[in-house]
């Protein structure tokens, strides 16, 4: 019995659509303006343990869209999910919560930002494809040579 106490636990216990906004400072001139769109898209991923083995995991896209340094519209979207993981310790907890999770909710997030573009009359914004574990890695990599500067 002891042992399957132990059996490590990942599971989804709920995706949803935390936040979102979309903003048109400009409209509706900006459907008038002719030039090609400057998308930036900025990403950021957050995370929080709610109680013992339960937490939130978020992932916000912020897309700014400008033509002629113009903004055509801004729009924010924060996905999350609530995860249970129990019997995951250490750098593995903290990789499946920086990586695995993420790899979940931003499918979501995707489809989210890409809807409420359109909706708002604009083409759609086809978030990129990323790839979480080397973000991850990277961060791993930036806090290890931070205590050394």
């Amino acid at each position: 019995m002891a042992e399957e106490e132990q059996t490590p636990v990942f599971q989804i216990q709920r995706v949803y659509l935390k936040e979102a906004s979309l903003e048109q400072p400009n409209s509706p001139a900006i459907f008038l303006e002719e030039g090609q769109p400057n998308i930036d898209v900025q990403l950021g991923m957050g995370a929080e343990n709610l109680a013992e083995g339960i937490f939130e995991v978020s992932v916000t896209a912020t897309v700014t869209t400008k033509v002629n340094e113009k903004v055509m519209f801004l729009a924010e979207c924060k996905q999350a999910a609530i995860f249970e993981i129990r019997h995951i310790e250490g750098e593995q907890l903290n990789a499946v919560i920086g990586v695995a999770c993420p790899q979940i909710v931003y499918p979501y997030l995707r489809s989210n930002v890409s809807d409420m573009v359109t909706r708002a009359g604009f083409p759609p914004v086809h978030l990129s494809e990323m790839n979480f574990q080397a973000m991850y890695d990277q961060q791993r990599a930036e806090q290890v040579e931070a205590p050394a500067q």
